[in-house]
């Protein structure tokens, strides 16, 4: 079979002006050899904001007042990502490309890397409280990446504004605790070589950081989820934080699609016992038995029938790959448990209502405030 070989540099550019021509220009839409629709459909709602490519693009920095909530607001979240940003400023120094951090609605709140402050181009968008959303400065790896909540890299005239055609950018977005989009992660660089291998990069840096807001978040507990307790300890694993009492305060991207009971952003609280079938205790009891120095990773099984390996942390522990102990397996629930979980999961269902929770298990009301312990609404 002959291999494909990539686009040169010449024939990418004179793709990305050929896309923009038939759409921007033309009205028409991309043919379907044009794998990146997401670029389309931001150039769409640039040109429905009533957005040409022939305008300037300004650069604004939002309001001092707006300023002031924007720094308090995103405060955890530049805490988490700095780390980060120092590590990636350092790697990726010697490409001339720099990482920015944005808010949610895309406005700059960190930065870091080798920025060249006599390049007016690189200057402008590495200023705390600059406005790089698609609104404010049409199609940018930025704005795709927050309007798509999905990674994406954008290179030169894919870019809407023809003033923006000497970046090249890596984005993806950011997954709070609450599993809401906190921000994203940007790679930029001004008049370099394509480096679409920046997207992995961005990615995997985007999840470091999604992981250190999990960590800073109150909790008593700390699950750290695989399909192989050999990968425990990295940025793969999933993430759950639990209070005192079993209650999921938070958990990452990883976890959430591990475990489908964690829907994202959703308004009511999770009990850990919906998530697994086995007692929350069980976990805790886990954290703290240390065996012989080793720390002990678990067999949990879900709801579905499936079972993940767990490695349940208590607050202040640090995963060990290399002190991990043999995995204990989890007993079968008893059944008083699993009536209690399923109770507790009709209630979440119903929103909190418990007499409709009650009316769907033909149980009593009574009954469901008994096994939730008067936690019910």
């Amino acid at each position: 079979m002959l291999s494909v070989l990539p686009p040169s540099s010449e024939q990418r550019l004179q793709q990305i002006a050929q896309a923009r021509q038939a759409v921007i220009h033309e009205g028409n839409s991309l043919s379907s050899s044009w794998t990146d629709s997401w670029i389309e459909r931001s150039w769409q709602r640039c040109l429905v904001n009533g957005q040409r490519p022939e305008q300037q693009v300004s650069f604004d920095i939002i309001a001092p007042q707006a300023l002031r909530r924007t720094e308090e607001a995103n405060h955890v979240l530049v805490q988490a990502a700095r780390p980060v940003l120092e590590k990636l400023g350092a790697a990726i120094a010697s490409t001339r490309y720099f990482a920015i951090l944005t808010n949610a609605q895309g406005v700059v709140v960190d930065f870091n890397g080798a920025i060249d402050r006599r390049d007016r181009r690189a200057d402008l968008i590495t200023r705390i409280g600059v406005d790089l959303s698609e609104d404010s400065v049409g199609t940018t790896a930025i704005g795709a990446a927050l309007n798509e909540l999905q990674p994406v890299w954008l290179h030169r005239g894919e870019h809407f504004f023809n003033a923006n055609s000497a970046y090249s950018c890596a984005g993806a977005p950011l997954f709070g605790p609450d599993g809401r989009c906190a921000g994203m992660l940007d790679l930029t660089g001004v008049d370099t070589v394509e480096r679409p291998e920046l997207k992995h990069l961005v990615v995997q840096s985007a999840r470091s950081i999604e992981n250190a807001l999990i960590q800073s978040r109150p909790h008593d507990l700390l699950i750290r989820l695989n399909w192989s307790s050999h990968s425990l300890g990295d940025d793969m694993d999933g993430l759950i934080a639990l209070d005192p009492d079993g209650w999921v305060t938070g958990a990452n991207p990883v976890a959430r699609q591990m475990v489908p009971a964690l829907q994202a952003g959703s308004p009511a609280a999770v009990h850990c016992s919906e998530l697994f079938a086995m007692p929350y205790e069980m976990l805790f009891d886990a954290a703290k038995s240390d065996t012989l120095g080793y720390q002990q990773p678990m067999d949990v099984p879900l709801w579905s029938g499936l079972r993940l390996h767990a490695l349940p942390l208590l607050r202040g522990q640090v995963a060990a790959p290399g002190r991990l102990g043999p995995r204990v397996a989890a007993p079968a629930l008893p059944l008083k448990d699993v009536e209690t979980a399923l109770i507790r999961k009709a209630v979440n269902e119903a929103k909190g209502n418990v007499m409709k929770a009650a009316r769907a298990l033909g149980i009593s009301r009574a009954t469901v405030y008994r096994r939730l312990g008067g936690k019910a609404k």
